[in-house]
């Protein structure tokens, strides 16, 4: 009897850490869906809908090259998604994608022996997890931990000097990362399994939806309001989807490129979106940055990895 006793009280008490959990996310989970929503709802019918979504567009943009009824895995491939004329150029780019040796970059260095006779390996044993478990919220050290900190984080621990976290090895390693779990077919799944990580999530979301810097914009003004409106010759992209494709290959980095090596972090993009919302941006490492990108991420969760990807 005390036997069984027991057995309930353990049955009882696991289902309520369980429930407790999963409660810890729940306003995540409102946000995500709703967000989903939004953007099913906008482009469901681009013409139908323009006075709500659409106030600035042209009668040709809206007919003849913005996409309608998309749903929501088809956002993860950014703007493309839903321009006629941007994804047909999309689609003749990724025949033969200039990414395919920064991927072979990212996975010699994960071979490759530091002075100590470790590797990547050791700190990441599986490349696919390596994408699919960053970021997530350390409870122990109270932090989110993005794979950009994690990659510096296993450097240092073998007595090797951080990388610089924008482009070059920090960006090849990462593809490496990414294009093994796009070739597994693995979706984001970022969780939220305490107050402290739901906490940092909030700040995250926070910060995306604030006003900054001197032009008062904030990043949701372009990329959930905003999204789909021409800014001078782009359409700008959606939130829904944003993580999902880093790092990226993008022309304007690679003209800027000695060795036309345009791909680049989130974290880069991150940083050039908030100097063209009038504002420093914080640092990749910055507890802003990470908990920015912790939102972010979770936004993108039930989304395909299709990493490395390109961009303009």
């Amino acid at each position: 009897m005390l036997s069984k006793i027991a057995k309930t009280t353990a049955l009882v008490a696991l289902t309520t850490c369980a429930l407790n959990a999963a409660d810890f996310n729940a306003q995540a989970e409102k946000d995500r869906l709703a967000l989903i929503k939004y953007f099913e709802a906008k482009f469901e019918n681009p013409e139908k809908n323009r006075n709500t979504f659409f106030p600035y567009s042209t009668d040709d943009e809206l007919k003849n090259n913005i996409i309608s009824g998309i749903k929501h895995k088809e956002f993860s491939i950014g703007n493309y998604a839903f321009s006629k004329n941007g994804k047909a150029s999309y689609d003749e780019i990724k025949e033969f994608p200039p990414t395919e040796e920064w991927v072979e970059a990212g996975e010699e260095l994960y071979g490759k022996k530091f002075a100590n006779g470790k590797s990547f390996a050791n700190c990441f044993p599986d490349p696919v997890k390596a994408a699919t478990n960053h970021p997530y919220f350390d409870d122990k050290k109270k932090e989110v931990v993005t794979l950009t900190v994690a990659i510096n984080q296993c450097l240092t621990s073998n007595g090797e000097k951080k990388w610089k976290t924008s482009k070059g090895k920090m960006a090849n390693l990462q593809a490496y990362f990414v294009q093994s779990a796009q070739d597994e077919e693995k979706m984001v799944d970022v969780k939220i399994e305490s107050k402290a990580a739901s906490e940092a999530y909030e700040r995250g979301k926070e910060y995306y939806y604030s006003q900054k810097g001197y032009l008062k914009l904030s990043c949701a003004t372009c990329h959930v309001q905003g999204a789909a409106q021409r800014v001078r010759n782009e359409s700008l992209s959606q939130l829904l989807g944003h993580t999902s494709h880093f790092p990226v290959y993008r022309l304007k980095w690679a003209a800027k490129d000695a060795n036309n090596n345009g791909l680049g972090t989130l974290e880069r993009r991150m940083a050039g979106c908030v100097k063209d919302q009038g504002q420093n941006p914080p640092k990749a490492d910055s507890k802003e940055m990470r908990e920015l990108l912790y939102f972010m991420s979770y936004m993108s969760n039930g989304m395909p990895i299709d990493g490395p990807d390109i961009r303009k």
